[in-house]
Parts: structure tokens; C-alpha cells; sequence
């Protein structure tokens, strides 16, 4: 049985969304990072980074959304990943450029402290973040033009992903409806029984009125 590790809302809901989505048998355990769940001895065992998601297979864990996505669709989904090898790759480096950039300019926003000692620099950090977190949502509005998934016709590991960042977009008030194709693809997202059932699951801000 696997078993994945998360904490609601944070990025570990590309792993939460692409397990639900494999068919997979699975458990699964939130961690509450505000009481630092992620830190405590048990979990460090399985994770010594107290990173989220982790997934604990038959041999032993693999962490990094990437890298779980990757697992999921190549041993139970292969659906969930596209045939050819030149679109494979890309829709692998979509989700490194993802954990590489995206997610560390969101991060300038909300820890600071992880990119610099100095205090005086830390509202320049979060400036710069999210000026720069919200250019990589409007890449990503262009991205899906014309497109009903972000690889193209089919749906992939790759739209669980991109749903994190939609969801962080809106957490800090960007002006999210002005991306057109994103919100669009977001609401086609929102109609997959999966991916509802893990956002549910995860009390999710998409889910507002």
C-alpha cells in the first residue's frame, strides 16, 4: 500500500491530485505545518528534509513532486503522461521549471528569512516574489492557449501541478480572473471528480464562492 504524506494547500497537492487521479490504492497523511508536523522526528525518518510530498512505496520513499508524478503515471497511469518521448520530456521539464522557479518566487512572498539574514531586505524579497510569481502565472496563461491541458488535448500529471499555483495566485490576491486561459482550464480542472475529491479533501481555496 502507498502512502502519501501532504500538507493541504501546499504544493504536495500536485502529488495529492496525481495519485487520486492514477487509481492507485493509497493512504494518505496530512501534516499541519503550523504545528510544525513536518519537523517531528516520526515524519523526518521518512523525509530528513521536512519537505512535503513524500510517498512511501514498497522500497522505501520517494520524494519531490516531479519525481512522484513521474512514478505514478509510468507504474500505474501511463495515461497520465504523454506517449512520445520528446513530449515526455517536456512535460517533465514543465514540472522542474515548476519546483525550480515558480515555487521558490512564491516562496520569496512568504519566507523571506529562507533567502536572506538581513531583515531590511525582507519587503524587497517579497516584492520582487511576487512580481516575479506573477509573471510566471501570466507564462503560464500563455501557455494553455488554445489548449484544453497544459500538454495539450490530454490531461496529465503536469494540470495537477499548475493547479497549486492558481490556487497560490489567489491566496495573495493576485488578479487572477484576468488570466483567461488559466482560469478557464481551472474550471474544466475543478469538474475532474479527482481532483475535487482532493481538494475537498484539502478545504482548498479554489473551492470559494
Amino acid at each position: 500500500m502507498l502512502k502519501l504524506y501532504y500538507a493541504p494547500g501546499a504544493c504536495s497537492t500536485a502529488s495529492h491530485i496525481g495519485i487520486e487521479e492514477s487509481g492507485a490504492k493509497f493512504e494518505s497523511q496530512a501534516l499541519s505545518f503550523a504545528n510544525s508536523e513536518q519537523r517531528a522526528p516520526e515524519y523526518l525518518k521518512i523525509n530528513p528534509r521536512g519537505r512535503v510530498p513524500a510517498l512511501v512505496v514498497e522500497d522505501g520513499t520517494i520524494v519531490e513532486n516531479t519525481a512522484i508524478l513521474t512514478y505514478l503515471a509510468r507504474r500505474f497511469a501511463p495515461q497520465l503522461l504523454p506517449k512520445d518521448p520528446t513530449m515526455e520530456a517536456r512535460a517533465i521539464s514543465l514540472m522542474a521549471w515548476f519546483s525550480n522557479t515558480v515555487h521558490p518566487n512564491f516562496t520569496h512572498i512568504g519566507r523571506p528569512e529562507r533567502f536572506a539574514t538581513d531583515t531590511t531586505v525582507f519587503d524587497h524579497l517579497k516584492a520582487t516574489g511576487r512580481e516575479n510569481f506573477h509573471a510566471n502565472l501570466k507564462e503560464i496563461d500563455g501557455l494553455l492557449a488554445g489548449k484544453t491541458w497544459v500538454m495539450g488535448d490530454a490531461f496529465s500529471v503536469v494540470d495537477g501541478y499548475a493547479l497549486v499555483f492558481y490556487g497560490w495566485g489567489k491566496r495573495i490576491g493576485l488578479p487572477m480572473d484576468e488570466l483567461k486561459n488559466y482560469t478557464a482550464w481551472k474550471d474544466r480542472m475543478l469538474a475532474r471528480p479527482a481532483v475535487k475529491r482532493v481538494l475537498e479533501k484539502e478545504k482548498s481555496i479554489l473551492l470559494a464562492a
